[in-house]
């Protein structure tokens, strides 16, 4: 049977790419191929429409294998297990620990704990800690900046009290000052005192990490992914550099510093991302010639002495909040998937699943356990943990990896350039390109040029808020008598659907709920996919729409309209018919109701002269004629 599969291969002749692109020129008919098929990326670079062997010529990544330097295959030789984590706030120690044991028996080997400043103490850490085998699972901990070397400090002394190998123990502590400037606008750059501190306190954890780079923060905010690694890089650089500079060797202070990545819903350019971190991280700490400081040395070292294993780079990946929707909250659960997925299969050491309604509440039991169990199903049933980079090879894939690592390098060198990412943070050119990256994209969802299933494209219809409302993110010290005066610009992070849940709830909080009326006349194709395409998009603003089979005349479906108390009434024809059916149904309506014609007929100007103004089609902003129609109907 094998014999006669591999000459069932051998019987097809090969066709070159030449011929595919005779094949696929003929099919274009005359169109222009660039324009038709080759998609550009945000990130600046083009993908084409298929790819093939000959593509990977030349390409570094096919060189390694997974676990060896430069690790753009993963940091795992033997298989793909990554920590599944979930986040805990603490608000009571004890709670949190009861919370936390009952959730390591449903699947997490991850903890996050977020712990205020003011409960720290060595009674607080042994009653959030107990119970809980520390040498088992990863522990990570978050606390206000300040108060990281005091946390460091206590869980030393309570792993110490424990008698747990601190070989074993595996985690971090998430001290970003940089981060913290980006995010809260305060002045933390005098940092490298108590960074260098910290790395010392830790230093007999060899695998808990506690420099970290939070470029979810960027991903949070909107950033492109080209920006959110080259930024990330230069982050990480920064801690690298100032650090050696201080005096730390070079290899403690790389296996200590720790990428806190986002992911965001473009599925094969987040796989290339992670493969693309490694292999520049790798390449840039390298440059550093770290050596082994590890008692026995390590066998994994170049010629000159470098420490290969401290160029592994340590990534966490979190699901992205930026494309989480209030509205049709549900299809974040598919959007958080499919990240996941990515991340998985690009080879990172842990990931945590935002919950679906993240957005609107603080998350319950259900959605905590829903979001476990995404993870649980790629490793448990989907088995993503069984096998090393299974991206390799990919024509697609391995190209996207270049083209990402391309673009991210090329930023990363520009702010190397420019004194680095404190100086960068500092002046708020990063923030500035990342609001500005925030910007575009919200053009974008607001032209549907990106589509957010449920907000701007195939809203649920008859969905209602009620008391859901977007949560605000509130300064990390607790508010009140603290005051967040800016030392530096921030970060924006509206999300992608804010505007557009904005201009839904204004409508709900109303209390008056438009009526769009659906107007079908003549072609029956065209004026049933003009009627969906119109339905789908006023009901983004929260209208009623009244879909029709159809008029026979234009009057008939004007007297309808009024019957049905319209607020809006939508004619839906095909461009030759609306010549004859626009006119006469805009001036039996009289004003009544807000006259829309649903497409961009050549006839146009004509209608527009004899007093049309209103226009919708796939070429409009979506989000601003919704808040014209607003304005008109009053609702405010």
């Amino acid at each position: 049977m094998a014999d006669s599969k591999e000459k069932l291969f051998s019987d097809f002749p090969a066709v070159s790419t030449e011929q595919w692109m005779e094949k696929i020129t003929a099919d274009l008919k005359g169109a222009d191929f660039e324009k038709k098929l080759v998609w550009r990326t945000n990130e600046g670079f083009k993908v084409k429409p298929f790819y093939r062997q000959e593509d990977l010529e030349g390409l570094k990544t096919t060189e390694g294998l997974p676990g060896e330097f430069p690790y753009v295959r993963g940091t795992k030789k033997n298989d793909n297990t990554w920590f599944v984590r979930q986040e805990i706030k603490v608000e009571c120690p004890k709670e949190a620990n009861a919370k936390a044991l009952d959730i390591l028996n449903k699947g997490v080997d991850s903890l996050g704990f977020y712990v205020k400043k003011k409960d720290l103490s060595p009674e607080y850490i042994e009653t959030l800690l107990n119970d809980i085998c520390a040498e088992c699972i990863e522990l990570n901990f978050s606390t206000c900046q300040g108060h990281t070397v005091e946390l460091a400090k206590l869980l030393v002394a309570y792993f110490q009290k424990k008698e747990y190998d601190l070989t074993k123990l595996q985690g971090s502590v998430n001290y970003d000052p940089m981060g913290k400037m980006m995010v809260k606008g305060k002045d933390l750059s005098n940092f490298i005192t108590t960074a260098k501190e910290l790395v010392e306190v830790l230093a007999p954890l060899p695998k808990f990490r506690c420099i970290c780079v939070n470029a979810i923060e960027l991903n949070n905010a909107g950033s492109y992914i080209s920006q959110e690694l080259g930024y990330a890089l230069a982050w990480g650089n920064e801690y690298l550099s100032k650090l050696v500079e201080a005096g730390v060797p070079a290899a403690l202070v790389a296996k200590k510093i720790k990428f806190n990545f986002g992911i965001s819903s473009n599925y094969f350019l987040e796989i290339a991302k992670f493969r693309a971190a490694r292999m520049l991280w790798a390449d840039i700490v390298k440059e550093y010639h770290p050596q082994c400081n590890c008692q026995p040395e390590c066998p994994n070292k170049a010629e000159d002495g470098t420490c290969f294993c401290a160029c592994k780079m340590v990534a966490h990946a979190e699901t992205s909040t930026f494309n989480l929707t209030l509205f049709d909250a549900h299809v974040n659960l598919l959007r958080t998937q499919t990240e996941a997925m990515s991340a998985a299969l690009a080879g990172v050491n842990s990931i945590t699943v935002t919950p679906f309604d993240k957005t609107y509440e603080t998350p319950d039991d259900f959605s905590e356990r829903i979001a476990r169990n995404q993870q649980l199903l790629l490793k448990e049933e989907c088995h993503f943990n069984k096998v090393v980079d299974p991206a390799a090879g990919s024509y697609f894939i391995e190209n996207l990896t270049i083209s990402i690592a391309t673009q991210a390098w090329e930023l990363f060198l520009k702010v190397e350039d420019e004194g680095g990412m404190l100086e960068a943070v500092k002046a708020g050119k990063v923030q500035e390109a990342i609001n500005a990256s925030n910007k575009a994209r919200h053009d974008s969802v607001s032209k549907r040029k990106e589509i957010l299933l449920g907000t701007n494209q195939y809203p649920n219809f008859n969905e209602k808020a009620g008391e859901k409302q977007p949560i605000e993110a509130k300064c990390c010290c607790g508010g009140g008598a603290h005051t967040c005066e800016k030392d530096v610009d921030t970060l924006v992070f509206d999300r992608a659907a804010s505007e557009f849940e904005a201009l839904r709830l204004e409508t709900e909080a109303s209390g008056k709920r438009p009526k769009a009326f659906m107007l079908t006349i003549g072609n029956l194709a065209m004026r049933q996919a003009r009627a969906q395409f119109s339905c789908n998009f006023l009901a983004c603003a929260g209208y009623e729409v009244i879909d029709n089979l159809g008029f026979p005349t234009v009057e008939a479906g004007v007297e309808a309209a009024m019957k049905a108390g319209a607020d809006i009434v939508v004619i839906c024809s095909s461009d030759d018919e609306y010549a004859e059916y626009a006119i006469p149904a805009f001036k039996a309506l009289d004003g009544r109701a807000i006259f829309i014609v649903a497409g961009a007929p050549a006839c146009m100007e004509e209608l527009k002269a004899a007093g049309i103004e209103n226009f919708i089609h796939v070429r409009v902003n979506v989000l601003d004629t919704l808040k014209e129609y607003n304005a008109k109907l009053g609702i405010k």
